[in-house]
């Protein structure tokens, strides 16, 4: 994928407050397939245990679907979203991937999975979603 594409996702992802307070880093976003990548920030992310969020966590998979979802039918709108955590998610870094399953006029379908990155390599699937976008048409301009 060239820069300019990555810069213009990135944007798309910046013009969301929540997106650019979180770190969301943008690293694809091309034909169906998506991956973000979100810092730990201790302090800030975690939930009661000291693991992420699970804010964060479906907000990761979210992005990701969206994202891959508009790099082949443009600006969507999450009708339906569901996730799974599978296991705690405790890392340094966040790793995100969505991928378009079967995109529609009206519907696309998408599924995603979240990475934990921790601080011995180790590298460990900590949920996956499903999501159905709604393809974002712009009203005819009025006079």
């Amino acid at each position: 994928m060239s820069s300019t594409a990555v810069a213009d996702f990135q944007a798309l992802s910046d013009s969301a407050t929540f997106n650019r307070w979180a770190e969301f880093q943008v690293r694809e976003a091309a034909d169906g397939e998506s991956e973000l990548v979100m810092p730990w920030r201790a302090g800030e992310m975690g939930q009661y245990a000291g693991f992420l969020h699970a804010g964060l966590v479906a907000a990761l998979l979210d992005t990701a679907c969206g994202l891959a979802a508009a790099s082949l039918v443009g600006r969507v709108l999450a009708a339906q979203f569901s996730m799974n955590c599978l296991a705690p998610a405790r890392g340094h870094t966040f790793t995100a991937r969505g991928h378009v399953v079967k995109a529609g006029r009206t519907l696309v379908f998408t599924t995603g999975e979240l990475f934990a990155h921790g601080d011995d390599s180790n590298v460990k699937l900590v949920a996956t979603a499903s999501t159905l976008l709604v393809p974002v048409v712009d009203p005819p301009a009025t006079s």
